[in-house]
């Protein structure tokens, strides 16, 4: 699914940071990946790579995973998988791509089948995908016949000598992993920063964010939620220290159209084939690794707010809601995620 890049405010974030009497650089690199944008701040311990073969080799790894799995990308890996028409037949695949696919098989179960990367032609139909955008919507005709095309049963995760390969079982199957690349990608530049001694930084695609260790005041990394705005302005709702833990984010209040005064969201119900009607605005879910938080986000979205609380306290997971109602927006938050809170306030003590 086509998720939105969410603002997400990086508090107190200085240029030099005083430690023993000496002046320690935050490292600042930012560029383009996915369509979208990335933020890196690091401190320099004097081990690390340096700033300029860092920034080069995090481009070469963004382009990579750009390369395997975009759907804007004709020659990508999985723009080749789906563009093949050949059923009950190995497509080899790379090994990053793999893990990005069962992690997303993994996740359509423990979210009730709420996240299913095999949506895409639906998403594509109502005008949020690589096809043509749309203001219309789709008929009740053409919603059923793509429905038909969509399942996470019509793909299988396999091998073909000792290769990672995936299968499709009709030549249709189309398969869109935006709901949970970003979050791989940050954790793989994530991963880079760890091999050459890095050990205090926060990488950010998209507002899908990671952090380690601590921030230029010695405090875990200080990271907005945004407060949902329909208008188009900006607001923090909350803030939360993160350390050694990742973030992301879901919401419909920025991605969407509307017809005949009614608003059609992004969020596509692979059960029904139509937008997301609750009254979830957004969650925010908080786990170590960014790929499950950020398919985690999608999933639990697509569910609404009961039954993501519901699946976070059975999974023990950390999610944040912000849900509208006549009188305004209420927040609320898993045990998980409470207990987070509560341990950062213990901290500040």
């Amino acid at each position: 699914m086509k998720k939105l890049t969410y603002w997400l405010v990086l508090v107190g974030l200085a240029f030099f940071l005083t430690a023993c009497g000496k002046q320690a650089q935050i490292i600042t690199l930012s560029g383009k990946t996915m369509g979208t944008t990335y933020h890196i701040k690091y401190l320099d311990n004097g081990i690390a790579t340096e700033p300029d073969m860092a920034h080069q080799k995090i481009d070469e790894l963004l382009k990579e995973v750009n390369h395997q799995m975009s759907t804007y990308q004709k020659d990508s890996e999985l723009s080749l998988f789906n563009q093949s028409q050949e059923v009950d037949k190995p497509f080899v695949v790379s090994a990053d791509f793999m893990t990005v696919v069962k992690a997303a098989i993994d996740l359509h179960q423990k979210t009730e089948g709420a996240l299913d990367v095999t949506v895409g032609p639906l998403v594509n139909l109502w005008g949020f995908g690589p096809e043509k955008r749309t203001d219309k919507e789709p008929s009740a005709e053409e919603i059923a016949a793509r429905k038909v095309w969509t399942g996470i049963d019509k793909l299988a995760a396999t091998e073909s000598e000792g290769k990672p390969a995936l299968i499709k079982k009709i030549p249709e199957l189309y398969v869109d992993l935006s709901s949970i690349a970003k979050g791989f990608g940050v954790d793989k530049v994530a991963s880079y920063l760890d091999s050459i001694g890095v050990t205090n930084y926060l990488v950010e695609i998209g507002g899908e964010i990671h952090t380690k260790g601590v921030n230029e005041k010695g405090q875990p990394w200080q990271i907005a939620i945004e407060k949902p705005e329909f208008d188009g302005s900006r607001a923090v709702e909350q803030i939360v220290g993160l350390s050694n833990l990742s973030m992301a984010t879901s919401g419909d209040y920025r991605n969407y159209f509307e017809e005949n005064g009614k608003r059609f969201s992004h969020e596509i119900d692979p059960n029904t084939g139509y937008p997301l009607q609750h009254n979830l605005a957004s969650i925010t879910v908080i786990d170590p690794s960014c790929m499950i938080a950020d398919g985690y986000a999608t999933g639990l979205f697509v569910l609404g707010p009961e039954k993501a609380l519901a699946v976070a306290e059975r999974e023990n997971l950390a999610i944040y809601l912000i849900i509208k109602t006549d009188k305004g927006f209420e927040v609320k938050m898993s045990q998980a995620f409470a207990k987070l809170m509560d341990t950062k306030k213990e901290g500040e003590k």
